[in-house]
């Protein structure tokens, strides 16, 4: 059988082997075989017979200086820089970014958002980190960030849904259905978005533009709706003539209008107000030149009167 034994006899090789005695163990000891190099080399060394590598100091002293250094780079925080560089050099810099799903958002303040420069490292890239900071975008709901290896960031965006554009105070924004403000309007797309003046408005501009859509012949000609005191609301139509609705009864109010629209065509007439706040009657304010016309008319008409007296 091969193996190492410890012998019982003189100073025999488990004498030499064992650190602290070896002659106090009798009987034989058989090690198992991945122990029995190792065992040899240690008893070599403690009886001085063990010569050392060439260059065994430079390596040992190589070890020593870069496991101090990368001790201490560890302890400076500066680790995640280090595998930055090594990777990014070992083939794993990102090279390709593919973004999809943005319309409203520049791929530009996505770029931004992903803070890459040169020679970022796929390997030391933190996806979830980078979808915050995208979210973080106006126009932007979700994110999704996927590294896909060796080179390759992929980001996918849902995003938020325009509703109307709010003026209030001066200042044009546009709002999504919940009443939350996205962005600054700015012309473009949104150009086409229905428009809600006054404070308080996006809060009941929801419900009340669904009502007026269920009168498509009145909804067609509207270019904003008018949130007046937080009670009731006026619709300002493309001609520029406004309607004056009632606090309650709205539906009421808009029904009548249509129907004085299909018998007299009241809405293509030059005039500027329609005032509907008193349920029983409809009150027509004339434009300045309608009314110039009509006082000018009415004095003529005067004039013609009196001649036929005389």
């Amino acid at each position: 059988m091969s193996s190492l034994r410890f012998g019982t006899s003189g100073r025999g090789c488990g004498d030499s082997l064992l650190p602290f005695g070896g002659s106090r163990l009798r009987r034989y000891l058989v090690l198992p075989r991945f122990m029995r190099r190792h065992v040899r080399h240690a008893g070599r060394l403690m009886r001085g017979d063990f010569v050392a590598p060439r260059y065994a100091a430079t390596m040992l002293s190589a070890a020593y200086i870069g496991g101090a250094v990368a001790y201490g780079t560890y302890l400076g925080g500066h680790m995640p820089e280090v595998v930055q560089t090594i990777t990014a050099h070992s083939g794993f810099a990102v090279d390709e970014i593919q973004v999809s799903g943005n319309r409203e958002t520049s791929e530009i303040d996505v770029l931004d958002r992903l803070e890459l420069n040169g020679w970022t490292s796929l390997i030391g890239f933190n996806p979830d980190e980078a979808r915050e900071r995208i979210q973080s975008l106006p126009w932007v709901e979700t994110a999704t960030v996927r590294k896909t290896y060796p080179d390759s960031i992929e980001v996918k965006i849902v995003e938020r849904e325009a509703f109307a554009i709010w003026q209030t105070a001066g200042q044009l924004n546009v709002i999504e259905r919940s009443g939350r403000i996205i962005a600054p309007f700015d012309g473009g797309r949104q150009a086409s978005l229905p428009l809600i003046v006054g404070a308080g408005a996006p809060e009941g501009a929801i419900s009340f533009i669904d009502r007026v859509a269920a009168y498509p012949e009145l909804a067609a000609r509207v270019k904003g709706y008018v949130r007046i005191g937080e009670r009731r609301w006026d619709i300002r139509l493309e001609n520029g003539i406004t309607v004056k609705l009632p606090e309650f009864g709205e539906e009421a109010a808009m029904a009548d209008l249509l129907q004085q629209q299909r018998e007299n065509g009241l809405l293509d007439k030059d005039i500027a107000v329609v005032d509907m706040r008193i349920a029983d009657r409809m009150v027509v304010q004339l434009t300045p030149g309608a009314m110039e016309r009509r006082e000018a008319e009415l004095k003529q008409r005067g004039k013609t009167n009196a001649g036929k007296r005389i």
